[in-house]
């Protein structure tokens, strides 16, 4: 259920949040630790780091209207590589930051950066490559970045 509440709470407040550019973007969420998100150790579960990840891209995509523009053609997004690397424990009802950026891309695959960090203090960090998929395959970068900006009427959304 805390996913749901916390999917919910993003997909609103996102809508609320200033827009962001398509294409090389950084979205910055602020979230707090639930029981459900901890392991038998009592920290964030490696697997909710990934969830909550998820989390900071539907952020991006409804911010930069991505998400708009996924609906009206059929694409989906697609993980295809994720790694992390944990440096410290998150414990419960701690608040964090998480942070995505979106820092390049190439004839496939959109490239992105995770940070989750308490106070400045990285926890946890990462990268991932992800794609677009519609009914034809995967939709190379420079045409989904074409088709969000020509749903925005050509501009720039910051």
């Amino acid at each position: 259920m805390n996913l749901f509440l916390r999917l919910f709470y993003v997909l609103l407040s996102s809508f609320f949040r200033p827009r962001l550019a398509v294409g090389k973007s950084v979205s910055e969420i602020s979230m707090l630790t639930m029981p459900n998100d901890l392991d038998i150790n009592l920290h964030v579960n490696n697997g909710r780091y990934l969830t909550l990840c998820d989390l900071s891209r539907v952020d991006v995509f409804i911010r930069t209207g991505l998400a708009r523009v996924m609906i009206r053609q059929g694409w989906m997004p697609i993980i295809a590589e994720h790694t992390m690397t944990y440096r410290k424990s998150l414990g419960m009802f701690k608040k964090f930051k998480a942070t995505l950026e979106i820092t390049h891309w190439d004839e496939k695959y959109f490239f992105m950066t995770h940070r989750f960090s308490v106070n400045g203090t990285i926890i946890a960090d990462g990268t991932s490559k992800g794609v677009v998929k519609g009914k034809q395959g995967v939709v190379p970068p420079d045409a989904v970045i074409a088709a969000v900006l020509a749903a925005n009427g050509g501009a720039v959304l910051r």
